[in-house]
């Protein structure tokens, strides 16, 4: 019987997004995503933002229920305040730091009184554009003092930060697998992740299937967000539709580390229908997972280890690209 995984979506992406120049699709309320999202099949998880998405946590509760959904994470923004501007966690500003953490904290009681499992946060807001800009030292212990705060607040919900190599800064602190790895070493707190974004890797340079077998063999937890993009922008297209091959390997790992939680659709669709954007990106998930599954995972691990690689990529071609051709 074949498998489906569980697939959650950044609620933000179901109404109305914005680019630099222009906007695309409608606004609706949290209620109105919830009805559409309820609608695609395979799909019965949502990542809410806070404090900007989210109602009560009794009127989320209601929603929840009403729709038949659950919660894959409550994502907790610390970039939008207007004191943000200059970075939130890094501000040479000892009140706009205490902000941002406290923002953190209070993401994590919402996310406990609406029975989420785990606080998510990309902190984007955190960076630099030019040269002398900012101390990278006093930056940087700023970022292990604010987040060991927050870990260390209510440390039975877990905090799993989410690395992107630049935007809305031109050049975000936690940029990568390794520089996130080793933030978390210096913290020191088995309660605080890392959320991998596969398009966030794969513009980034990293090859998602390395980073995350990377952070899968550390001993902090992991969170996915899949999408795609043409490897030079974080363009959140749906997933496959430009490193096919690459996200197959993704999910064979994600299968080898035995991964369970939720993949969650980071994914724009900007001039796509998003109802279909989004059931695209579950059908292809299982699709991709089940192929992936069924294969001669024996063969293919000794393939790999033998180091002739045109006798994978034969094995390549039979199993992934050209079955039943």
């Amino acid at each position: 019987m074949n498998k489906v995984v569980k697939s959650a979506v950044i609620t933000g992406f179901l109404g109305k997004t914005t680019d630099r120049f222009r906007s695309y699709n409608t606004p609706k309320t949290l209620e109105e995503k919830f009805a559409l999202l309820s609608t695609i099949e395979n799909i019965d998880g949502v990542e809410v933002v806070y404090p900007y998405e989210v109602p009560s946590s009794d009127e989320l509760k209601r929603l929840l229920a009403k729709y038949s959904l659950k919660i894959a994470a409550i994502n907790v923004n610390v970039k939008n305040e207007p004191e943000f501007i200059l970075g939130g966690l890094t501000s040479e500003d000892p009140e706009i730091r205490k902000k941002a953490v406290s923002m953190i904290c209070d993401a994590k009681d919402y996310a406990e009184q609406v029975g989420a499992n785990k606080v998510q946060c990309c902190p984007l807001g955190d960076g630099y554009e030019f040269s002398f800009q900012q101390d990278y030292r006093k930056a940087w212990k700023y970022l292990v003092e604010g987040f060991a705060e927050a870990g260390a607040y209510k440390p039975e919900m877990p905090l799993f930060i989410e690395y992107k190599p630049n935007e809305v800064r031109g050049k975000c602190y936690i940029d990568s697998a390794s520089k996130a790895l080793y933030l978390l070493e210096q913290i020191g707190n088995e309660n605080i992740g890392i959320t991998l974004d596969f398009g966030h890797s794969m513009y980034g340079k990293e090859n998602p299937a390395e980073a995350l077998s990377l952070i899968a063999s550390s001993k902090f937890p992991y969170y996915v967000h899949i999408n795609d993009n043409d490897g030079a922008w974080d363009w959140d297209y749906m997933v496959a539709s430009k490193h096919f091959l690459e996200y197959i390997e993704f999910i064979y790992y994600l299968q080898e580390f035995e991964y369970s939680d939720y993949l969650t659709s980071d994914t724009s669709p900007t001039r796509m229908d998003p109802k279909e954007t989004f059931a695209a990106n579950a059908r292809w998930t299982n699709k991709i997972w089940n192929l992936v599954a069924d294969c001669d995972r024996d063969l293919l691990a000794q393939l790999m280890n033998e180091g002739n690689y045109m006798k994978t990529w034969k094995f390549i071609e039979e199993q992934f690209l050209l079955r039943n051709c």
